[in-house]
């Protein structure tokens, strides 16, 4: 990586590049959602509560180049809520040079302030680059993901 990385908590000024790197994620999942779920999405990441999810930015000289999501809830495996990373994205220009993981990362030290007992994530099984990062950096479980159908 050429310059400096900064990895911080999305700031209201971010809106503009956050829906940019959440639309490019979402284009990479092959969906859209309607202009409401950003709108709300974004304003409940800034709203501080403590059952919201709560959002990570990464600037790379000056630039966002990705973005975190993330949420505390309980679980009745731990005493200690748990930490859910649901959606992390880099720009496809600096994938490899080390943002995903810094992401991972930050969300894993924001877990161990909170106390969180544990921080998973899911994806999906073709995402072959992604997964290579998530084989260093986390243990893969034998869960399968049901939705309602």
């Amino acid at each position: 990586m050429s310059g400096a990385l900064v990895i911080r908590p999305l700031l209201a000024s971010d809106e503009t590049e956050w829906r940019r790197l959440w639309k490019a994620y979402l284009v990479f999942y092959e969906t859209e959602r309607p202009e409401e779920v950003y709108e709300s999405s974004f304003r409940r990441m800034l709203s501080g509560e403590p059952n919201e999810y709560r959002g990570l930015v990464a600037v790379l000289d000056g630039r966002a180049v990705g973005i975190a999501h993330y949420l505390f809830h309980r679980t009745n495996w731990e005493i200690g809520d748990t930490c859910y990373l649901q959606d992390l994205y880099a720009d496809p220009d600096v994938r490899g040079k080390g943002i995903g993981r810094a992401l991972i990362e930050a969300v894993y030290e924001a877990a161990d302030a909170y106390g969180a007992a544990s921080v998973y994530w899911t994806t999906q099984e073709f995402n072959s680059v992604a997964r290579q990062l998530y084989d260093r950096i986390g243990q893969k479980t034998p869960f399968i993901k049901y939705v309602r159908a």
